[in-house]
């Protein structure tokens, strides 16, 4: 059933992608990047490679939180060169990693399977905040209370998922559940117990999808000049997109999910040809920063042994 549904996501992803390339071609074929555009490319590079250091540097905060004691340069480092395993199929080998790696610094694997789950919460938690701030900009009068209502529901559902009382709740059960030992509960009271809300983490993480946000931006702009008005759209487009590949099962890093979403949307407010390159190369300064996160990360473990 799983593997019928993934191939019905990715069969239809694929399918709307195809189409609207068809469609456009042409347009797509005749846009070119001149110089300007060149500098502006590498500053959306810088802005998502600052992006993926400012997540691995949360990622210690939450851990923080989850009283633990390490060094944060070498979770950082992890943390980037990691970063890139989310694309092999399963989508969950960047957070196996961060668990073998924290368990190896000594930290238990309650925890790190804990602080990897907390941060994908916490991103989408930031990612439902700014479409509550700027997504009912692409909604329609008929949608719009309804959808607000939804976002707004989400969001409190996940604010309170996040609560410390939510958490130590369910960290109680599951323990009780594997350890399956009568005294778990005191266990898990002392060793498992988070003791304040994840605020700062959750600002964190608001900043990473800020500077997502601005880095895509900053790809369209290269092909067309993008005016203040437009800015909440296209914010409001890219969490959407964004919150809608995090969560998409079978989508490694969120492939595809986020290219149909962000086209379904700006496709009506922008020229299609323009939206289409502008994302298919956002993806790939995407990917490339991610890369140069994991080299960076690489080179810094080697000159620290050194």
């Amino acid at each position: 059933m799983k593997q019928g549904l993934r191939w019905v996501i990715l069969g239809g992803t694929l399918f709307f992608l195809g189409k609207t390339l068809q469609n456009n071609w042409s347009q797509v074929n005749s846009l070119s990047i001149d110089a300007v555009g060149w500098t502006i490319l590498a500053v959306a590079l810088g802005i998502t490679l600052l992006a993926h250091i400012w997540a691995a540097w949360v990622w210690t905060w939450v851990l923080r939180d989850l009283n633990q004691s390490f060094n944060p340069s070498k979770f950082i480092q992890v943390y980037l060169k990691t970063n890139i395993a989310k694309y092999i199929p399963g989508n969950i080998w960047h957070f196996y990693g961060r668990i073998i790696a924290a368990k190896n610094e000594h930290i238990s694997p309650d925890i790190a399977t804990l602080s990897v789950l907390l941060e994908p919460l916490l991103m989408a938690a930031a990612a439902l905040i700014l479409i509550v701030l700027c997504g009912n900009i692409f909604l329609t009068n008929q949608m719009n209370i309804f959808v607000r209502c939804l976002q707004f529901v989400s969001l409190g559902f996940l604010f309170y998922i996040v609560h410390p009382k939510c958490l130590n709740l369910l960290l109680r059960v599951s323990y009780k559940l594997k350890t399956k030992k009568p005294h778990a509960q005191s266990l898990v009271t002392t060793y498992l117990n988070i003791k304040r809300y994840p605020l700062f983490p959750m600002l964190g993480e608001l900043v990473f999808l800020g500077l997502r946000g601005l880095g895509f931006i900053c790809t369209i702009f290269i092909f067309t000049p993008v005016s203040w008005e437009q800015v909440p759209l296209i914010f409001g487009a890219f969490s959407l997109a964004w919150l809608l590949g995090l969560i998409v099962p079978f989508a490694p890093g969120g492939l595809g999910i986020f290219e149909a979403t962000a086209i379904a949307i700006l496709q009506y407010h922008f020229s299609s040809a323009l939206i289409i390159s502008a994302i298919a190369l956002y993806r790939l300064i995407s990917i490339l920063a991610e890369i140069a996160g994991a080299v960076l990360a690489w080179l810094d473990e080697k000159l620290i042994v050194m």
